[in-house]
């Protein structure tokens, strides 16, 4: 997301010198720096002698699950991964059969350069990026809004009527006025945790129960507009399309995005994003301990992970913490191991894994059970070549532009590889209800009724005289192994949040419901981000370590070490 305004970008942390005060994802609920923990020379952490080479489960191969796995056995465990399917996720990556290096990402596709944790693993494995084609960034050569019928051509945000300057002013007084945006950022920038958390947890407790609509219908800024302004705000939004259909969650979740740049300076894995966690399963870490040089997650599970997984229980081994946890397969296989992470959508605990009632206290069992996942679909078509490039002549202009509109389709990307060979398009890329509507039809009517609507906005182009093969079509909310895109707490919800995220912390836990840790983007403050899939995996491998009876080095304590101080805001 980025907003689309006159108004400018903030500056870019991936230009930041060593040492400058950048935005980065510094969680204001935790603010524990993620980043500068991976960094440290010290590791992170150590397990005693007789736990090396203990075995531990993980459950789900997406980015989260590949993490965790990956430090675990860097620490000198033995993660064993449990996949429903294929390594990587929501980080789901698709060819084209006619073309295989063009590539259509499904899922997580733009990634900004303030989720510093994320951008460690891209860098370790040296995978290439570019910048994301954001409407009104300078990656995308022009954007069109059209919006009721109107249609409005701009190459930057400055080309666009007043109307849209007033609709983003707004926005940035509503957040400025009302949410304490510059001080919020700059205690971000300067990692003051002290003052960042002050400000935060009194936001927190003022806005809890505060919808998105609902904070900015009664700001200042916007009473001031028309209705007009408000509802244009919401079709094409701050963002790579519009946010109406997340006026119904908490303002919280869009001041989190916001307040860490995760709205700005997006950029994309050359190559789909599915290469992160397939990459970082193949491989093998320069320092490792117990294993042999050379090892990777691959070779330690002789090349595949395990199936998926159907239930979850106690297990009944005397020499594991706790008798251990016991995992069983689809299939019937059962094994039990000293610890567990569980990365896969919580809402599968109880949907569609067996999992054991007791495992869990009953107000995290209803943190489970009120989370509140996003639908999303996407459409994809692969064209003979990047057309859109062509210039009309009667306008001078290129025939299509990045697109946002109140049509069907709402956000349409044209995804330039740089080269006059086969591109993609992303057709479609919408949420909640606008996905709902796509549900029930198959990638071809959804293509169909897409062009229509395209035809609608570029009378003289035919898309379709330019397209190869057949789509590529999702929608998250229909696969049984996600049940949804991501998270997005509804208001009020902050308190199952705050239970979620916190459960890598057990000491206080009885000891029945100790050594399963839960992890991934829905475990997150920032779900739908990727940062917060990596940081809740550093949690849990924390987890992990002082449940095997292991700790951080003292020289660089890890996130339960700094609990106490960091800890997210209880209500009541």
């Amino acid at each position: 997301m980025t907003v689309s305004s006159p108004l400018p970008e903030t500056p870019d942390p991936a230009d930041a010198a060593p040492g400058d005060a950048t935005l980065t994802m510094l969680n204001p609920d935790f603010p524990f720096s993620y980043d500068h923990y991976l960094q440290h020379p010290a590791g992170l952490g150590s397990i005693p002698e007789h736990a090396q080479g203990t075995e531990v489960a993980v459950i789900g191969a997406g980015l989260a699950g590949v993490v965790a796995a990956y430090e675990l056995m860097k620490l000198g465990l033995r993660p064993v991964l449990f996949e429903a399917g294929e390594i990587g996720g929501r980080l789901k990556t698709q060819s084209f059969a006619a073309a295989p290096g063009v590539v259509a990402d499904l899922g997580g596709m733009r990634f900004p350069t303030s989720g510093k944790a994320f951008y460690h693993y891209v860098d370790l494995l040296g995978l290439p990026t570019r910048e994301f084609p954001n409407p009104l960034t300078p990656a995308a050569p022009s954007t069109v809004i059209e919006l009721k019928g109107e249609k409005f051509y701009a190459e930057d945000a400055s080309h666009l009527p007043a109307f849209f300057a007033e609709v983003a002013e707004a926005w940035q007084r509503a957040l400025t006025e009302e949410a304490e945006l510059d001080a919020i950022q700059e205690a971000i920038r300067e990692r003051d945790v002290v003052r960042l958390k002050q400000l935060w947890n009194e936001l927190v407790e003022r806005l809890d129960d505060e919808s998105f609509y609902g904070f900015l219908s009664s700001t200042e800024a916007f009473k001031e507009l028309s209705f007009e302004h408000l509802e244009a705000f919401g079709q094409v939004g701050f963002g790579s399309g519009g946010w109406d259909t997340d006026f119904t969650n908490s303002i919280l979740e869009v001041l989190r995005v916001v307040f860490t740049g995760a709205d700005d300076h997006h950029r994309s894995i050359t190559g789909g994003a599915q290469l992160l966690p397939v990459q970082l399963w193949k491989h093998a870490p320069e320092e490792l301990l117990h294993w042999a040089p050379g090892t990777s997650l691959e070779s330690l599970h002789g090349g595949a992970p395990r199936g998926a997984v159907s239930g979850i229980h106690h297990g009944t081994n005397p020499d594991l913490p706790g008798g251990g946890v016991r995992i069983t397969e689809t299939w019937g296989r059962t094994q039990e191991f000293a610890a567990a992470v569980v990365t896969c959508q919580s809402w599968l605990l109880s949907a569609r894994i067996d999992t054991e009632e007791e495992l869990f206290a009953p107000s995290m069992w209803t943190a489970i059970e009120k989370s509140h996942y996003m639908l999303s679909s996407k459409t994809f078509v692969m064209v003979d070549r990047p057309f859109w490039r062509d210039v009309d002549p009667e306008t001078g202009r290129p025939v299509m532009s990045m697109t946002l509109t109140d049509r069907l389709p709402r956000a349409t990307y044209l995804l330039d590889e740089g080269s006059d060979g086969p591109a993609s398009i992303l057709l479609s890329y919408t949420w909640n209800d606008d996905a709902l509507k796509w549900l029930p039809l198959d990638a071809a009517e959804r293509t169909r009724l897409m062009l229509h609507s395209l035809n609608k906005i570029y009378p003289g182009v035919d898309i379709g005289a330019h397209m190869i093969g057949a789509p590529i079509t999702i929608s998250w909310e229909a696969d049984p192994n996600f049940m949804g895109a991501f998270k997005n707490n509804l208001p009020g919800h902050y308190r199952y949040q705050e239970r979620l995220f916190g459960h890598f912390m057990q000491d206080a836990l009885p000891e029945h419901q100790r050594g399963v840790f839960l992890a991934g983007d829905d475990i997150s403050f920032t779900a739908g981000w990727a940062d917060g899939a990596v940081t809740t995996a550093l949690n849990a491998v924390w987890g992990v370590i002082h449940h095997l009876g292991g700790a951080s080095e003292p020289e660089n304590p890890g996130p339960g070490d700094l609990w106490e101080d960091l800890a997210p805001v209880k209500l009541d």
